[in-house]
């Protein structure tokens, strides 16, 4: 299926590994030309040559940086042509116990997991509305629809950008002139995330690191963790101009791991 994305230009936050570099591949096999960014710039250049080898008819560029702060955000706006694609991802913050996180670590979680997205939706879609085309894909979590308790501060942040994207995203403004935005909530994906947020759930308990993640495959419908590449896969088909009538929604990703009907 032709995605119709051929030419486009996409910004991908936090894209040189994992969730992100899944998105920003499957976007440049599509033909789409990639800002990427990354806090490391040695993992960010590699993984750029890599997008490069992938199509060489597309053009890979990298900002290094935090875009969770106001230089990082607009350095990584400034590398862009234009802006048909935006993929909002930010490392989760760390996992533990509500009773020891500070109003610091709070700031920290809500500024990286939900006013970054925010901030970068405001500066990219009424330009992708003026086009007449535009896709923001915000990458969540599944524990906006699952909670899960030693993730409380990606949980709490997250669900706030989940409800204001709620709104906005059924504006006539912008869903009326071909810009849609969704997010996407992966499950257990086999990320460097899912191994801290294990090693944080086995230090609870008192198991071994390589038990409890064998507790947590069994306990999914798949028998399996996730790929990066497959979530880059339903990202670009959200991007594509045949999901033009698809707004506004909460989309899991998590081998069936949710158990609720909506």
């Amino acid at each position: 299926m032709d995605m119709g994305l051929n030419g486009r230009w996409a910004l991908v936050c936090a894209a040189s590994k994992g969730l992100g570099r899944g998105c920003a591949e499957a976007l440049v096999a599509e033909g789409v030309n990639v800002v990427i960014t990354a806090r490391g710039a040695e993992a960010l250049e590699a993984t750029a040559a890599e997008l490069r080898l992938l199509n060489p008819s597309v053009e890979v560029r990298t900002v290094a940086g935090d875009i969770a702060t106001p230089e990082g955000r607009a350095a990584a706006l400034a590398a862009c042509p234009q802006i048909d694609i935006l993929i909002n991802n930010a490392g989760g913050p760390p996992p533990g116990d509500f009773r020891n996180w500070t109003r610091d670590d709070w700031n920290a979680a809500l500024e990286a997991n939900m006013l970054t997205p925010i901030d970068l939706i405001k500066a990219t879609v009424d330009a992708m509305a003026a086009r007449g085309f535009g896709r923001v894909i915000n990458i969540t979590s599944g524990a906006v629809k699952a909670p899960i308790d030693v993730l409380g501060l990606s949980n709490g942040a997250r669900s706030g950008l989940t409800g204001f994207v709620a709104g906005i995203a059924r504006q006539p403004q912008l869903a009326g002139r071909n810009v849609t935005i969704n997010n996407l909530l992966p499950g257990a994906f086999a990320t460097d995330r899912l191994k801290k947020t294990m090693a944080a759930g086995a230090a609870k308990t008192g198991q071994t690191l390589e038990a409890t993640m064998d507790k947590r495959r069994a306990a999914i419908p798949a028998q399996r963790f996730g790929n990066p590449a497959e979530f880059g896969a339903i990202c670009a088909m959200l991007c594509s101009t045949h999901a033009s009538f698809l707004t506004g929604q909460n989309i899991i990703l998590d081998g069936g791991g949710y158990p609720g009907v909506f």
